[in-house]
């Protein structure tokens, strides 16, 4: 299995480190070459804006548009989530919204840099619920969730993680946590 992560502008570094200490070899994809090189994608977090112009001027938003139709498996952090949700309330004219998950969100609907804070979250991955540490930094905020979606962790009543089909999103970093479980799941995951 071939894993690729967006690496266009954002923490990819971070999810890099996590694959290769569970052992699977990573594509940093940057053109529409590298990502028809991979099985899954791992979107991560950053400036969502940024990488919507970025997938553009790459040539690489048609492309990841059609691998996301054909169900390619994909997890969105962050500003994965505002990219692969359907609806953003407050992006750019021009922001990307990949549908993949059936989700409206609000950019950093949890406030700027400074209110980033760390939660305790209970995660439903399939059989397995435990507890994680949420890092959130500019999270996006899910203002709605469509019918299709299940949701696999909640802040204050509020998903916080979602799952639809083989397309997951969350606002927080789970690459920041130490704990591989997120990563290790979505691996198996299909």
């Amino acid at each position: 299995m071939k894993v690729g992560v967006l690496a266009l502008q954002g923490a990819f570094g971070l999810h890099e480190q996590v694959l290769e200490q569970l052992g699977v070899g990573v594509v940093r994809v940057r053109t529409p070459e590298h990502l028809a090189e991979v099985d899954r994608l791992i979107i991560p977090g950053g400036e969502s804006t940024t990488m919507s112009k970025l997938l553009d001027a790459n040539a690489l938003a048609a492309p990841l548009a059609d691998r996301l139709a054909d169900g390619m498996a994909v997890l969105g952090t962050c500003a994965g989530m505002i990219l692969l949700a359907s609806q953003v309330q407050d992006g750019y004219p021009a922001q990307h919204c990949f549908a993949a998950v059936d989700v409206a969100v609000r950019r950093n609907g949890y406030g700027r840099q400074t209110d980033s804070f760390h939660a305790p979250l209970s995660v439903q991955l399939g059989a397995w619920q435990g507890d994680f540490s949420g890092v959130f930094i500019r999270a996006p905020k899910v203002c709605a969730v469509g019918t299709d979606v299940e949701v696999l962790a909640q802040l204050d009543g509020v998903a916080v993680m979602c799952r639809q089909g083989l397309a997951v999103v969350s606002a927080f970093h789970p690459e920041l946590s130490g704990d591989h479980r997120i990563h290790s799941w979505f691996l198996e995951l299909g």
